[in-house]
């Protein structure tokens, strides 16, 4: 069962001017430690750090929230897998959110797709409640 689809589309141009006039107090402000070591490894950081501003964007909108009702940005990470795979793991407010939003006997499923193409970064997060036989395993 879908309990919220959210998708964003964000300029990296914007992320960079940002960069350049903010620096660390907006990387700080937005992003867990995770997104920010994954972004300095590559060789432009600002596409990463807007693919995570994007689906930081779509998870918000996704639980209903948007930024607001105790749902802050670094309570949204964006993480890998292994394989790459970028998975969403919430923790303060948007975890409330989303445990308050998943039917009794259920667990909720956060799944995310990311892309760039330069000038653009686009997320989109589908949050599904699922039968916890079901579930993958959290490794």
């Amino acid at each position: 069962m879908i309990i919220g689809i959210g998708t964003d589309l964000c300029d990296i141009r914007r992320i960079e001017k940002t960069l350049d006039r903010f620096g660390e107090r907006f990387i700080e402000r937005l992003y867990d430690d995770y997104e920010i070591k994954k972004a300095m490894r590559k060789q432009m950081p600002a596409a990463s750090f807007a693919q995570s501003f994007a689906a930081k964007e779509a998870c918000a909108k996704a639980l209903g929230t948007g930024f607001r009702l105790g749902v802050f940005w670094q309570d949204m990470v964006v993480q890998n897998l292994p394989t790459g795979q970028p998975i969403m793991l919430l923790k303060g407010g948007a975890k409330a959110r989303l445990d308050s939003l998943t039917p009794a006997g259920m667990v909720a499923k956060v799944d995310v797709s990311q892309t760039d193409e330069y000038p653009m970064a686009h997320a989109m997060v589908i949050i599904s409640a699922i039968d916890p036989a079901l579930a993958p395993d959290p490794q």
